[in-house]
């Protein structure tokens, strides 16, 4: 189903616009990519934050546009047990009635040709509610006979006793693609399910590495260690790495410190920056305008997912320790 106008429509779902860097990368992934095989079409991205979005996400597609129609919905709906958003996300779709102040975000969703819910973490037991996200892509492509597509996705852990209710909803989709062994179990059709990888591999032939490389020499040890989706206490967290440093010999000024999610990974180095005299600070706005400072020679410590992919893309070494032990 084409919208008026004959342009093919692309709705992309993601967690965009916290920020969140490796969060944004995916989405700017999946716009250049779209800007280079369909510049002609609309592209909408609906995300968490469409405002900052913009901003973060700006002319990488010349069509592109931001709403939150899907994440409103799953916080409209009246419980936030699991399947109960499920089914009133669903029932929304059906019934745009339901939640009034949706109803044009709604019409707009319905009339795309494509569904995509790009790669990310977020359908997992961390956010229980988010399956709502996943439930409303297969109800407005049932509706308007559109595809639902999922690539990346990471769907582990499950909400406990939702893995019935994800199969069904991941059965409705026309391509399944997860990034890891136990989101491929979770969605269950083996038969059909790809196994893959991170969207950000989809541009990694093409670039991906120039685009978030800095320019300038980029400090020999580097760290981002987070506060937020931790079962580990910032000063453990912040002892383990000030320990490792030193294991390490690193001097202070060898030292880089990034800020992936603002504020979140500010709080791990504010207990150790005293020990460490002369390393530099990274926050998330430098990173995104002026590129990661990556390495072939770097050893990285990383609790987030994203950096010590590109870290390890570009050559460095170093560890990714687990801050929590299912996701």
């Amino acid at each position: 189903m084409t919208p008026a106008g004959g342009r093919a429509c692309y709705y992309l779902v993601g967690s965009t616009g916290v920020p969140n860097y490796g969060d944004e990368l995916v989405a700017a992934t999946w716009l250049r990519h779209l800007a280079e095989v369909a510049p002609e079409a609309d592209v909408w991205l609906d995300c968490q934050e469409p405002g900052s979005a913009q901003v973060l996400l700006d002319g990488l597609h010349p069509r592109a546009r931001f709403v939150d129609t899907l994440w409103q919905l799953c916080r409209l709906a009246p419980s936030a047990e699991p399947w109960q958003v499920a089914s009133w996300v669903q029932r929304a779709i059906r019934d745009p009635g339901l939640a009034p102040r949706r109803v044009a975000g709604i019409e707009m969703l319905v009339r795309a040709d494509v569904v995509h819910l790009i790669g990310g973490g977020d359908i997992t037991a961390m956010w229980p509610g988010l399956v709502g996200v996943l439930a409303g892509a297969a109800a407005a492509t049932r509706r308007s006979g559109g595809h639902a597509v999922m690539t990346g996705q990471g769907l582990y852990p499950p909400v406990p006793g939702t893995s019935p209710l994800l199969r069904s909803l991941v059965e409705q989709f026309d391509i399944v693609d997860v990034r890891d062994e136990p989101s491929a179990e979770v969605a269950g059709c083996r038969s059909t399910t790809r196994l893959t990888c991170d969207d950000v591999f989809l541009r990694l032939g093409a670039g991906v590495l120039d685009l978030v490389d800095g320019a300038g020499p980029v400090p020999e040890y580097m760290v981002c260690a987070q506060s937020d989706a931790s079962d580990v206490d910032t000063p453990r967290l912040a002892a383990h790495i000030l320990h490792t440093l030193r294991s390490w010999q690193a001097e202070p000024e060898q030292v880089g410190v990034i800020e992936g999610i603002p504020g979140a990974d500010r709080e791990v180095y504010s207990l150790i920056e005293h020990e460490l005299p002369g390393a530099r600070f990274y926050p998330f706005n430098k990173l995104w305008t002026d590129g990661l400072p990556l390495g072939p020679h770097q050893w990285w410590i990383s609790t987030r997912f994203h950096f010590h992919l590109l870290a390890a893309a570009a050559g460095a070494g170093g560890l990714a320790p687990s801050v929590h032990p299912e996701y």
